[in-house]
């Protein structure tokens, strides 16, 4: 079977060109292939910016298999696929540690405002303290929105601290409630009652905006944000609104809306609108914000687990080996 690999960093490539010789591999995104490349593939492997839509599998007849190197597949029309007898694959489970380390992280470094201690000069005698001053972790109420792998991982890591745990999950986990103390709530008193809310659900046109003006409102002034999933989960505008008004006292942000046209601004028009990208920036350099750049799951070991699990995916298919249920997504 013909593979195409997309979207390959330099491990990447020397991983699968020595196990794959007659793969096509290349850093580019899918979408970005020509033509006869496309309609030659019959197994293609991307990452998170490649688009699997109706129009791109009208240059793909046939394909057979989808093999993402992530977790989220937002990016891909699940239906779409289904209607042509295509059969999707992600890798759910490797980096729900890793993950979830990175969103404590961020926790801390808003609470001790950490960005801008590091913009202060060492024991200055013109710094003012008073300005650095930050918040403990401990004692907080935590809101987690999503009890999956991810935001199961965080509780356990939170425990720790000694805060007060709520959570809204469509299907509430007894072990966390009894092993963790956790509180499942509806998302309006999440919303009011914590301190700090972060965001470890999938992208759908559910959930997409979750975060927006009328649910801003309802939260405590002074609210953390965090979010390590996807960007479109928070409204950006409304974001940049309720930190300008006070309402929202910071955000760490792993994933920003319209996070493309960070990456390449030269797909402006195709990716969505010049607004997103200006609220971006101008997040960027907000004192009570810190961005970072999709890196919390870029880990050695995480990177080593998607590639060895796409790996086994890939060879399981052209084998025609089965594959582990939980793996295969539609």
């Amino acid at each position: 079977m013909r593979i195409v690999i997309a979207e390959a960093n330099e491990q990447e490539k020397q991983f699968f060109s020595k196990r794959f010789s007659n793969a096509y591999i290349t850093s580019k995104l899918l979408n970005d292939l020509p033509k006869n490349v496309l309609s030659k593939a019959e197994i293609v492997s991307i990452f998170i910016y490649s688009k699997i839509d109706e129009d791109l599998l009208k240059n793909m007849p046939n394909l057979k298999y989808v093999v993402t190197r992530s977790a989220g597949y937002n990016h891909i029309d699940l239906e779409a696929c289904k209607k042509r007898g295509i059969k999707v694959y992600n890798v759910p489970d490797y980096g729900d540690e890793t993950v979830a380390e990175f969103a404590l992280m961020l926790m801390l470094a808003v609470l001790r405002k950490l960005k801008n201690i590091m913009t202060s000069m060492w024991f200055s005698p013109k710094i003012d303290y008073v300005a650095l001053r930050g918040n403990d972790l401990h004692g907080k109420t935590v809101g987690i929105i999503g009890t999956g792998r991810i935001g199961k991982k965080l509780i356990k890591l939170l425990y720790g601290f000694e805060v007060k745990i709520l959570a809204y999950d469509l299907y509430p986990d007894e072990e966390l409630e009894k092993k963790y103390e956790v509180n499942y709530v509806g998302l309006d008193e999440l919303f009011k009652a914590s301190d700090i809310i972060s965001l470890h659900v999938p992208l759908t046109p559910q959930t997409k905006h979750l975060i927006n003006k009328k649910a801003i409102k309802k939260m405590k002034k002074g609210v953390v944000i965090i979010n390590t999933a996807r960007g479109e989960l928070i409204d950006s505008e409304a974001l940049l609104e309720g930190i300008k008004e006070g309402r929202i006292g910071g955000a760490a942000l792993d994933v920003v809306e319209s996070e493309k046209m960070i990456i390449d601004e030269g797909d402006l028009q195709r990716e969505g609108s010049y607004k997103n990208a200006l609220i971006n920036h101008i997040l960027l350099k907000h004192p009570n914000v810190i961005i970072t750049p999709h890196i919390a799951y870029d880990t050695k070991e995480a990177v080593e687990r998607i590639i060895k699990r796409s790996y086994e995916h890939i060879s399981s298919l052209l084998s025609h080996k089965p594959i582990k249920k939980e793996y295969r997504i539609a």
